[in-house]
């Protein structure tokens, strides 16, 4: 169901990224755990566990996680019959010391599999996985792996690019608030501005970094001054709904991502690209439970089922939802490709040519991206 890449090689975050990106946590040196603390009796239920990054919102990263790690409880144990999973999670866990502090916890208790999704877990994931080795690690939106960590992550940039379809057919002048300028960002920066350009060549994107990913004062901040800016409308790369609030509260429109935010901002909503990770929480418990975990790193996207755009605001025109849908539909089949370029080829803002023309971006160099595409209003810290 997930498409396999072999060590994706993604780019480092810079020294300067912090918070999510800072991986400096510092091992604890914890004894490792024996086989039978890490394989209960077969028949008992797996202990799975979750580390988040950030409190349990209304909507956000954080929320689609939780949502699903509620999936997999649900799916896997039905009534009248025994469980098969017992999960608990951890929320709000800054990264360095004290993320690696709580995975070490939980893999010290007994826990089977640990999902640890924030890129920032990954160094101390790995360092608790080698001292635990029976214990399953997945690092979702890492990109290192081990013999017991698996890591995972989502073609976010795809669902970016539908969004810039919708946003270019109602805008020419977006703003784009986002965290650290990081491979991942990067790459949804670019294909939400590709989209809008697809449709509207006059279209430009204007981003704030904030060096942080949850800080709904500053996301809205940053929001009100992209407006001021002169964005009609927004999209985001944090953790809150902040921005999409933003915008509502000055009558503009707004991406919403990780979750439908439409609670939040009932007239400004555009659509919203949701995440969808209960059906491979799910598997990866499955396998575990049936011994057939093994590392692997997957990469899926709309084709997949990983990647959502749906939940259309009020003032989104039907034909623009046709649209989106439509072409959502050619990405399924793998007939619309973000970065494959058409007859002029894709430039970087500073004029040179990236993708020549009929040439699409590999794996590879997609999860290295570090050039803004032409169109972006800004510069990528060096």
């Amino acid at each position: 169901m997930y498409k396999n890449l072999a060590n994706p090689g993604r780019v480092a975050p810079r020294a300067a990224c912090v918070g999510l990106f800072l991986l400096a946590a510092l091992g604890l040196g914890a004894p490792a755990e024996s086989s039978a603390q890490a394989q209960p009796p077969v028949g008992d239920p797996v202990r799975a566990a979750f580390v988040y990054v950030s409190p349990i919102t209304p909507a956000g990263w954080t929320r689609q996680h939780e949502d699903a790690r509620q999936a997999v409880e649900a799916r896997l144990n039905r009534p009248g019959q025994p469980p098969q999973v017992r999960t608990t999670y951890v929320e709000n866990v800054p990264e360095g010391p004290d993320a690696e502090r709580v995975i070490r916890d939980l893999a010290a208790t007994g826990h089977q599999i640990i999902f640890t999704p924030s890129f920032g877990y990954m160094e101390p994931t790995l360092r608790v996985a080698r001292d635990f080795p029976q214990v399953k690690f997945e690092s979702i939106t890492g990109y290192k792996q081990a013999d017991n960590v698996a890591v995972a992550n989502a073609r976010y940039y795809e669902g970016r690019y539908l969004a810039g379809i919708a946003a270019g057919r109602l805008a020419t002048q977006a703003g784009y608030v986002a965290g650290f300028p990081i491979p991942e960002v990067v790459q949804g920066i670019n294909a939400f501005t590709l989209g809008m350009r697809s449709v509207n060549p006059q279209a430009q994107v204007r981003v704030v970094f904030l060096g942080e990913w949850f800080n709904p004062a500053r996301e809205r901040d940053a929001a009100m001054t992209l407006m001021n800016q002169g964005a009609e409308v927004l999209a985001f790369h944090t953790g809150s709904t902040a921005v999409m609030s933003a915008a509502q509260e000055r009558g503009k429109l707004a991406v919403a991502y990780h979750s439908d935010m439409r609670a939040f901002a009932p007239d400004a909503q555009l659509l919203a690209i949701t995440h969808q990770w209960a059906d491979y929480y799910t598997s990866r418990v499955q396998a575990v439970r049936t011994g057939q975990w093994k590392s692997e790193a997957l990469w899926g996207g709309v084709k997949e089922g990983m990647i959502r755009v749906d939940a259309f605001g009020p003032r989104t025109p039907a034909d623009v939802r046709e649209e989106v849908m439509l072409r959502q539909a050619e990405m399924a089949q793998g007939r619309l490709q973000p970065f494959r370029a058409g007859a002029q080829g894709i430039r970087s803002n500073e004029g040179t040519l990236m993708v020549p023309p009929g040439q699409a971006l590999s794996d590879t160099e997609i999860l290295n991206m570090n050039w803004f595409a032409e169109g972006v209003m800004a510069r990528l810290p060096r």
